[in-house]
């Protein structure tokens, strides 16, 4: 059997790896300023927080979204720092200041496309990777996601009710000023957000794990160790009906292992009961996550 080696990766130091978050929260912030300007605000498609709230001030007044998007995320900082202390660092404030500053910066670049489905699911999809690269520099750009933490702390409401109520009322804020239509836009917009963010915190390579339950256990496991290459644990288990003492085999396997691993145990034992759950993220042995 081929050892599974940890996979082995040079560690940062210190000092770069701060300096890396402090690239991942400018790099987001660009991200998501540039969605703004080229999607999302020539298309009215207000897609919650505090970038949806400028969108409809915008349409309104006139006024530039970038001193909107400071004029409400400064205090909405500053009351957070006062309400939830030290969950608020350096990084957050410089994700806060920094995206309004690009917003700013990249206002008069060209619209990518007048078509407000395409603009919603697109616009959502790179906001998304925006926000899920600055949350992998463990800061935030602040803006509503703060009266969410507060709201979350002084209520019994949880953070995720908390986050929809807000965007909630962005989304209605914006059926009745733009129409209903641009409302439904900006629901795709949120949706898209919110699955991307997903995939770039967690990524592509999604395992399976699996419990095997079987008379013929000791086969399964020697087939799965040897033939897979994979490390199995067994679980203690007693049966519901007969109260008999079993034993579970659980298996961690790459997605791409999972047809192998079917055919593996259908060949041993074909009454095998088993069960299979996605596993998002993994890490540890044999695993690059």
């Amino acid at each position: 059997m081929k050892e599974i080696k940890p996979i082995k990766r040079r560690k940062l130091s210190p000092k770069l790896a701060k300096i890396m978050e402090y690239v991942y929260v400018i790099i987001g912030a660009f991200i998501i300023a540039v969605a703004f300007n080229v999607l999302l605000l020539p298309n009215h498609v207000a897609s919650g927080g505090v970038s949806g709230i400028s969108t409809i001030i915008n349409y309104l007044t006139g006024w530039t979204p970038a001193y909107i998007q400071w004029a409400f995320n400064i205090p909405l900082f500053f009351a957070g720092v006062f309400f939830l202390g030290y969950q608020f660092g350096i990084k957050t404030f410089v994700g806060t200041m920094i995206m309004p500053l690009f917003v700013y910066v990249t206002s008069d670049w060209t619209v990518w496309t007048n078509q407000p489905l395409v603009a919603a699911l697109f616009g959502g999809v790179l906001v998304g990777m925006g926000l899920g690269i600055v949350f992998r520099g463990k800061a935030s750009t602040g803006g509503t996601d703060v009266i969410a933490q507060i709201l979350h702390k002084f209520t019994n409401l949880s953070l995720g009710i908390c986050v929809a109520l807000i965007d909630g009322f962005v989304v209605i804020a914006a059926m009745f000023v733009f129409d209903i239509e641009s409302g439904l836009y900006a629901l795709i917009g949120l949706f898209a957000t919110s699955k991307t963010i997903d995939l770039v915190q967690v990524g592509l390579n999604q395992s399976k794990t699996v419990l095997i339950i079987s008379e013929k256990q000791d086969e399964i496991r020697q087939a799965i160790l040897f033939k897979i290459d994979r490390g199995i644990t067994r679980l203690s288990a007693k049966g519901g009906y007969t109260e008999d003492e079993k034993q579970i085999l659980l298996c961690v396997i790459a997605q791409s292992e999972f047809s192998r691993l079917k055919e593996v145990i259908k060949e041993i034992d074909p009454n095998a009961f088993v069960v299979v759950m996605s596993a998002s993220e993994v890490m540890g042995e044999g695993f690059n996550i």
